[in-house]
């Protein structure tokens, strides 16, 4: 693992627009969006996520767990984006799948009881939160239950 002292006599991080350069390449912009969204940067054949160097030339440290990109634009990295986050709450903030198809996050179809069911995982399990009438009604549940167990990373939309 590179330490900060390294890091910084690689790369300069602007924590106002999140991006890196290089120091003795003429302060060309480092790393390469990936396939996820994210952006790379090697440095010394080792691969490093910019999110996770952002912390590092910020704190001194890597981040414990994971770090959240608070707009959920994965190529944003300006400080005031990133958080730290467990795996949880990294979790609670994304947005709802593609093939989501009641139009809400947590909320589906339920054929056995011709009803909306609100679910959300939270610590590796999966929480039964009710079966509503409306879509509308089962993503108002799943609002207000992720706001309980998520706070400021809960995200509803």
């Amino acid at each position: 693992m590179i330490s900060q002292a390294q890091l910084k006599e690689v790369l300069e991080y602007n924590p106002d627009t999140g991006v890196f350069t290089w120091i003795k390449r003429n302060g060309n912009v480092a790393g390469t969006k990936t396939h996820w969204g994210y952006v790379s940067i090697k440095i010394k054949y080792k691969i490093y996520q910019a999110h996770r160097l952002a912390h590092l030339y910020m704190t001194g440290n890597f981040p414990k767990n994971s770090i959240d990109h608070i707009n959920h634009i994965k190529d944003d990295n300006r400080w005031t984006n990133l958080r730290d986050a467990t795996h949880s709450q990294n979790m609670a903030n994304i947005k709802k799948p593609k093939n989501n198809t009641s139009g809400y996050k947590g909320v589906c179809w339920h054929k056995p009881h011709k009803k909306w069911i609100a679910t959300i995982v939270y610590m590796k399990k999966n929480i039964y939160i009710g079966l509503y009438t409306t879509p509308q009604e089962a993503a108002e549940a799943y609002k207000k239950k992720s706001i309980e167990l998520f706070g400021e990373f809960a995200y509803t939309e």
